[in-house]
């Protein structure tokens, strides 16, 4: 006997539900996708720190040294809830040492400080807020508003690291080089008790304290131990890169910039510095490449030009001096810098180019556009030639 199987499932007959009730069923089920498209629409939409980042997101932000990040991160935190004192404190301590990392950067330690200004207005006793707007008020060289916020948030609470950080700094600003380093100590000391996320900051105020005293071998090595607890801030590499120089040791300097070049390729801050290094130890091919490669970099900024035009004029290149110094005299011009405010050097090193070459036609004008600037501002500087202007260009009075 075969035993014949059917794949086909056996068809049961279902109640009739209706047709009134299947198109119900229908507008139900439809009504629900609308309504969930709308909610996902509505929520994909609004504002979200960061991608819903979160106060532990900046803080390993911090670690990586994506200060940037951390900035927007605590921002939108901030925005959400303004009295967050973790979120305000985080965001100071990345803009004050962002504004150290590159040029161009000053204005980040003043947003610092009218942040806790604004957070100082709301919560004005408390001792995290007054002492975050220590650090602030240092940072922008408001050396006795700095301390006196130290205090305060001192007296309320003698462990609070931020307040003796600030209070060092202070301290350091202001001639009380012995006081300066007794806080830093003790700051170091309260983030290894209580305050680990801070070792790098006590033990960089105190590398600070000791190169107030003239100790710059015991900085040096107080800044390398920094060093080891954040390897990803600049600011602690141009610190160690400052101590070595002041103790003649070119190639640790040298090896500093480096390192914030492997933390950020396009640099214009070390390599300035690289061209001031390079020269001063008379390695003037390298002298000229990084110069270079800052106006390569931030053409439109003037310093690097008068860099670049100083370092030509010292090796004898007096058409390449020429030319980057006018970009450096053009520029000042051209953005309004105030009169009291230029750099000098890019008239007069110009100038004495021109004069060594006997170039009348440049020394002529760059002298009188001198005199016009002497003539609406007291100048510090001076450059003189006799009333007829420079010897070499003035045509000899034809004998009768």
């Amino acid at each position: 006997m075969r035993i014949q199987r059917r794949t086909a499932a056996i068809r049961r007959r279902s109640p009739r539900t209706g047709c009134f009730s299947f198109w119900m069923m229908v507008l139900m089920v439809s009504g629900i996708a609308v309504a969930s498209r709308s909610w996902w629409a509505s929520h994909a939409s609004s504002p979200a720190p960061v991608g819903a980042a979160s106060l532990s997101d900046a803080q390993a932000a911090f670690q990586q040294g994506d200060l940037v990040r951390v900035i927007a991160i605590t921002e939108q935190l901030l925005a959400l809830n303004p009295r967050d004192t973790a979120a305000l404190t985080l965001l100071v301590r990345a803009r004050v040492y962002h504004s150290y990392t590159d040029f161009g950067r000053e204005q980040e330690r003043m947003l610092a400080y009218q942040a806790t200004q604004q957070a100082l207005a709301r919560s004005y006793i408390q001792a995290d807020v007054m002492a975050i707007h220590a650090f602030a008020a240092q940072a922008n060289s408001y050396h006795e508003e700095a301390k006196k916020y130290a205090l305060r948030a001192i007296e309320r609470d003698q462990t609070h690291i931020v307040a003796r950080l600030a209070l060092a700094l202070a301290y350091s600003s202001t001639g009380l080089f012995e006081a300066a380093l007794r806080e830093a100590h003790k700051s170091v000391s309260l983030a290894e008790q209580y305050a680990p996320d801070w070792r790098w900051d006590a033990m960089r105020v105190r590398a600070i304290a000791f190169s107030a005293l003239g100790r710059w071998d015991a900085a040096l090595a107080e800044i390398d131990r920094a060093i080891l607890h954040h390897k990803r801030l600049p600011a602690g590499y141009y610190e160690k890169a400052l101590y070595a120089l002041q103790i003649g040791n070119g190639d640790v300097a040298t090896s500093a910039y480096f390192s914030v070049l492997a933390l950020d390729a396009g640099n214009i801050k070390a390599r300035y510095r690289l061209c001031e290094l390079s020269s001063s130890m008379r390695e003037y091919e390298a002298a000229i490449q990084y110069c270079t490669e800052v106006t390569e970099r931030r053409p439109e900024w003037a310093e690097g030009w008068y860099q670049l035009g100083r370092e030509y004029f010292l090796q004898g290149n007096l058409r390449a001096a020429q030319q980057s110094l006018q970009r450096c005299t053009a520029l000042q011009v051209s953005q309004n810098v105030p009169i009291t405010e230029r750099r000098f050097e890019c008239w007069y090193i110009q100038g004495q180019a021109a004069e060594i070459l006997g170039d009348c036609a440049a020394l002529v004008p760059l002298y009188n556009q001198y005199l016009n600037m002497e003539q609406t501002a007291n100048l510090p500087q001076s450059w003189v030639h006799p009333p007829e202007g420079p010897a070499i260009c003035i045509t000899p009075t034809p004998a009768r």
